[in-house]
C-alpha cells in the first residue's frame, strides 16, 4: 500500500510564499497524474493542481499563475510552489492520485496565510 506524506506547511502572511513536498513510498510520480488538494474548515476538499505522467500540468483558475506543481520521479516527491499566497489559500493541503487512481489519504500539511 502506498503511503503518501506531506510536508512544508506552515504560518506565511499574505504575498509570502511556500513550497509544499509530498513523499510516496513507493514509485507513482512517473505513473500516475497526482494532483495537490486542499481543505479548508468547513468546506470540501477541492483539487487545485494536477500533473500527469507526461509533465503536463493544469490549475485551479484560484491558483492559477501563483502556484506550482512539479515532481522528482528519482526521489519519489512531488512539490507545490505557492507564491503570493492569500488569506484564502488557507487550508490543510494533501496529495493523491488525480486521474485513474486514487491512494490512502495522508495526514496534509496546514498551511495559514495571514492578512
Amino acid at each position: 500500500q502506498v503511503q503518501l506524506v506531506e510536508s512544508g506547511g506552515g504560518l506565511v502572511q499574505a504575498g509570502g510564499s511556500l513550497r509544499l513536498s509530498c513523499a510516496a513510498s513507493r514509485s507513482i510520480f512517473s505513473t500516475f497524474t497526482m494532483g495537490w488538494y486542499r481543505q479548508a474548515p468547513g468546506k470540501q476538499r477541492e483539487l487545485v493542481a494536477t500533473i500527469t505522467s507526461g509533465g503536463s500540468t493544469n490549475y485551479a483558475d484560484s491558483v492559477k499563475g501563483r502556484f506550482t506543481i512539479s515532481r522528482d520521479n528519482a526521489k519519489n516527491t512531488m512539490s507545490l510552489q505557492m507564491n503570493s499566497l492569500k488569506p484564502e489559500d488557507t487550508a490543510v493541503y494533501y496529495c493523491n492520485g488525480a486521474g485513474s487512481r486514487s491512494f490512502s489519504w495522508g495526514q496534509g500539511t496546514q498551511v495559514t496565510v495571514s492578512s
